[in-house]
């Protein structure tokens, strides 16, 4: 088993630094400023998804033939999928500063279009599906602005130290502590009403715009900070030096299939992790168990459980982190064991049905999967050379998209 601390980083450091001048020093990155800003993106970038999932209460109060939920998922996902697909044949035309800043700006107007048309149009009405229609354009404007602001955002932190990757990581685990807690505050304080719920939907959204624009700020400092541009110039150079040693006529198709072959069993394994997760989170948890002491509680609980161990895991990796990939792939195989875990949850012995073996089963749920994502997301971009990080980034964050819609596709038939 192959592990790293903060010496990695520092030797990461050092040998990226040897394609520059060797008088040339890596910037500090002050007060962790690179590392704050990193963390904050990744809490962004699922925010509105989080917060129109969220709300699905309210959307269910207002439109309640459809299945919210689940159109919400799949329109979502497969936007997503779309435009990342894009990206991945076309983001040597673009760039990720611009790709991020245009994401960002999508999930505002995105995020802004539900309590606009509430207070204008919908009012609290049930029935009016005209605005039904709107929200689901909504949610596919959000997918586009992930794919630009999550394919940018892992693309560019995997041309960094791995630190920066565990920061985005974590972030994204922040991203569902931060929602649990919104769905806590509403409710205790809000009624299940039509009040309650448009007041409850209002907030989860007006926060995430709040969040929005602090991203697009931070974002905008990042580009100028030192430690930021010594890697882009890194990039620069080995650009640079490929294109005289290749020639400035590249096969850009056959380069990336060369990428894709390259992280494909880190990818395979982050498939894996999201299909076991996707398929027991939330839909067992939200739905197939039940207690009769914390009642409807029992899921708001056990999702918070789940979030904040996700953190947890993704917070472990800046201290240590298995490299060696048969490790990391296997552990990740291995989660399948959670599957026979759910059923005796649900039908084994009493004592497993109860609440403390079914928080417990959650809690490893979301430290294995928190952990597991960020080792392999950290690790996968430094197999291939410098200049095709961001690429390996990009692609990687396909497969994880495939594995949440197998995933989700999974929890729907697989009935226990």
């Amino acid at each position: 088993m192959g592990g790293t601390t903060a010496s990695a980083t520092a030797l990461h450091d050092s040998e990226s630094s040897s394609l520059l001048k060797p008088d040339t020093k890596i910037p500090q990155d002050s007060y962790h400023l690179a590392y704050i800003i990193y963390f904050i993106l990744g809490t962004g970038y699922l925010i509105p998804w989080n917060a129109f999932i969220t709300a699905v209460d309210y959307f269910s109060y207002l439109y309640p033939d459809a299945s919210v939920d689940r159109i919400f998922a799949v329109v979502y996902m497969i936007i997503t999928l779309i435009c990342l697909f894009f990206i991945v044949f076309y983001s040597h035309k673009s760039n990720s500063f611009v790709r991020i800043n245009v994401g960002l700006a999508l999930f505002i107007v995105s995020l802004l279009v539900v309590p606009v048309m509430d207070a204008t149009y919908i009012k609290g009405q049930v029935g009016v599906y005209g605005g039904f229609y709107v929200s689901v354009a909504a949610v596919g404007l959000s997918g586009i602005g992930d794919a630009l602001v999550q394919g940018g955002v892992i693309g560019a932190a995997g041309e960094m130290p791995e630190r920066y990757m565990q920061a985005v990581l974590a972030g994204t685990a922040a991203s569902g502590v931060l929602i649990s807690v919104l769905r806590i505050f509403t409710k205790a304080v809000y009624s299940q009403d039509e009040v309650g719920l448009r007041k409850s939907a209002n907030l989860y959204f007006i926060v995430s715009i709040i969040v929005m624009i602090i991203c697009i700020v931070l974002h905008n400092i990042a580009h100028r900070l030192p430690v930021i541009k010594h890697y882009n110039n890194l990039k620069i150079q080995a650009v640079n030096d490929e294109k005289e040693e290749k020639g400035t006529v590249l096969l850009w198709q056959s380069t990336l299939w060369d990428i894709v072959g390259t992280v494909k069993w880190y990818g395979l394994a982050i498939v894996i992790l999201y299909v076991v997760t996707l398929a027991i989170f939330p839909g067992y948890i939200t739905e197939d168990v039940h207690s009769q002491l914390l009642k409807d509680w029992y899921p708001i609980i056990l999702i918070t459980c789940y979030n904040v161990f996700d953190l947890i895991g993704k917070t472990v990796t800046s201290f240590y982190v298995v490299e060696n990939s048969k490790v990391a792939i296997g552990a990740s195989f291995a989660r399948l064991v959670f599957f026979p875990v759910c059923l005796a949850c649900l039908h084994g012995p009493m004592f497993l049905r109860t609440e403390i073996p079914v928080t417990v089963m959650t809690c490893l749920l979301g430290l294995t999967n928190g952990y597991l994502t960020s080792c392999l997301m950290m690790v996968a971009p430094k197999t291939v050379p410098l200049q095709h990080s961001e690429m390996a980034g990009i692609v990687l964050v396909v497969f994880l998209l495939i594995g949440l819609a197998i995933g989700s596709v999974v929890s729907w038939f697989w009935t226990i």
